[in-house]
């Protein structure tokens, strides 16, 4: 979900499905040159709970069960703005273990917590739901089962629940749930909670490392007068005669626990049919019954777009359980095969374009952001949200794409470029681990600007088929950034000859742009790249007495071996995320008589 608000400096956020988290800290860089090199931050720096580690680890208490599939019914009272429902959790354990680790915020009230078990009734063996024990700490609670499971078993808990859950304040950026009207005055309901986590709402492993294998189920139930819309495929409405319907929704695909929302309102219905690249693809279209008109035209956007990241990205990779866009009471959020949407059927973010060019505002931003994060986010997983650049900044990224199939190179360019006036350089892209805590909002834009920047060293046949590669590797996969970084490191020759891990580290790892200094003595050009992380040896393409040179410095200055005239002007490509510094005929002095020279070029 896309969570700057220009101006405001603040943003949001299976190889197999349990990965063990690395809870560890960036080590403080010592640099001998403290004032021409970056430091690898210390992500150590903010003080944790112990709610954090409990809610952004996996502890004992979770590692040694894999959910496979939640069962999540829920009947909200829209009046009162309270919940009550029952969450079964499918699991199979992957070690031997008793007590578990599940997550349910407070206010909500647990009533009880059963567990499948066998029994005989009539000469048969029956599977009965047996009563367990349970404790509360805060957003937790400890679960022990009757009996230690061993590694392969397989059972399902059910948590019955009940409570007035937390209301968002300012959705999607406060997370919670949402309780809004219509225009005509109907209830329109809906939750965001992405970073606040899952269990706000409903009960459930609330860490990204653990997404269930056989999907989930969603059962809302709602006044006859209205609809409810889910993830996945509808599978049929429950008349229950009592002046309610439930509404039954199935999701195949793995899935993310905070992608799983219902969405409640006076809806319209209508489909499409886009034949993608491994057949056809239902598209549906859940929009409040007023802006029907509107939403026809605003989403034939959607074809066009499918079409472009297809190519780009590959198939779309949740086919089984269809293309669907929900209208929202909130801006718009990435959910699984029911993207939620809500920027007014205007082009542009609310109507502005986030790159100040003007090449934004020939798109729907959420639309395309929000459909762009089923390639990356919902379908490549990062297995901690410390690692969250891995979904934003290729999805921030996906918007240059689509720009580039809509408009050309000039202006995809124009707009990732001029999106870099966003990046706040506060703190480090890549947050600390095991807490749940994001790094920075520059995630985004950030992460793009280094994507544009590695796209342009390595070459656009290169770059095209490293996303493809990506998401046909990593398709329904749960990732760390380090595994994503030296996929792109190791990709071919090329990559390996051009990309290393001190240009990630620089990127996401410090909140310094690294700059080429440059100066010219005896017609001879000398470079070197300060403002940076140890060891970083990084391509970059200038402009230099009319000609295009491409170079390769590193930390130490370095003597290029091309003529120039005494007075050249340089020009970095504005592909590249840097800055520039010309050294004067004083400066390259100091600097040449203090520096090891490298003259091997």
């Amino acid at each position: 979900m896309e969570r700057i608000v220009p101006g405001s400096g603040r943003c949001d956020q299976r190889a197999a499905i349990f990965v063990p988290m690395r809870t560890h800290l960036l080590l403080l860089a010592v640099l001998s040159h403290p004032a021409t090199q970056a430091q690898v931050l210390d992500a150590a720096a903010a003080t944790f709970t112990r709610a954090d580690t409990l809610r952004g680890s996996i502890g004992p208490e979770r590692a040694w069960w894999n959910a496979t599939f939640y069962d999540v019914s829920v009947r909200p009272d829209l009046d009162r703005r309270s919940i009550a429902g029952v969450t079964a959790i499918a699991f199979t354990a992957v070690a031997e273990g008793r007590r578990m680790q599940i997550d349910l915020q407070q206010p909500l009230v647990v009533d009880s917590v059963t567990v499948e078990a066998e029994a005989y009734r009539e000469g048969a063996i029956a599977i009965v739901d047996r009563t367990v024990p349970f404790t509360r700490e805060d957003d937790v609670l400890w679960v022990d089962l009757p009996d230690t499971l061993r590694a392969g078993e397989a059972t399902t808990v059910r948590v019955h629940y009940h409570g007035v859950p937390r209301a968002a304040k300012n959705p999607p950026w406060d997370g919670g749930w949402i309780w809004r009207r219509d225009e005509s005055g109907a209830p329109w309901a809906s939750v965001a909670c992405q970073g606040l986590g899952a269990s706000v709402w409903y009960p459930c492993k609330d860490h990204q490392s653990d997404e269930p294998d056989d999907g989930a189920a969603l059962h809302i139930t709602v006044p006859d007068s209205l609809q409810a819309v889910g993830n996945g495929r509808w599978r049929g409405t429950t008349i229950n005669g009592d002046g309610t319907s439930t509404w039954h929704w199935r999701v195949s695909s793995p899935i993310n626990t905070y992608n799983l929302v219902p969405s409640i309102g006076g809806y319209a219905h209508f489909s499409e049919v886009y034949m993608g690249l491994e057949g056809p693809l239902d598209c549906d279209y859940w929009v409040l019954a007023a802006n029907e008109a509107r939403a026809r035209e605003q989403f034939k956007q959607v074809a066009p777009m499918l079409a472009c990241f297809e190519q780009r990205f590959g198939p779309y990779p949740f086919r089984m359980d269809g293309y669907k866009l929900v209208e929202s009471p909130h801006l718009g959020m990435e959910h699984q095969s029911a993207v939620a949407y809500g920027n007014g059927y205007r082009n542009g973010y609310l109507g502005r374009d986030l790159s100040g060019t003007g090449v934004g505002l020939q798109w729907d931003f959420i639309l395309v952001h929000e459909s762009g994060h089923e390639w990356f986010g919902n379908s490549i997983t990062t297995a901690d949200i410390a690692d969250m650049w891995v979904h934003e900044g290729f999805t921030h990224y996906s918007e240059t794409i689509f720009t580039e199939c809509q408009q050309g190179r000039e202006a995809a360019e124009r707009y990732v470029t001029g999106c870099r006036r966003n990046i706040a350089n506060d703190r480090p892209v890549i947050g600390p681990y095991g807490v749940n805590e994001e790094g920075s909002g520059d995630m985004y834009y950030k992460g793009a600007a280094l994507l544009h920047t590695v796209r342009h060293i390595v070459g656009d046949s290169t770059f095209f088929a490293m996303l493809l590669e990506m998401n046909r590797r990593y398709r329904h996969r749960i990732v760390t950034s380090a595994e994503i970084e030296d996929f792109l490191i190791r990709f071919d020759e090329l990559t390996r000859a051009k990309l290393n891990r001190a240009i990630f580290d620089q990127y996401l790892r410090t909140t310094q742009v690294p700059v080429l200094e440059w100066g010219v003595h005896k017609k001879k050009l000398w470079v070197r790249w300060t403002g940076c992380v140890p060891g970083l040896r990084m391509p970059v393409r200038v402009r230099i007495d009319g000609r295009t040179v491409d170079l390769v410095p590193g930390t130490d200055l370095s003597i290029v071996e091309v003529t120039v005239s005494r007075t050249p002007a340089l020009e970095v490509d504005r592909n590249w995320y840097v800055s520039v510094k010309h050294l004067s005929r004083k400066e390259l002095d100091r600097a040449r008589r203090s520096t090891l020279v490298n003259t091997s070029w």
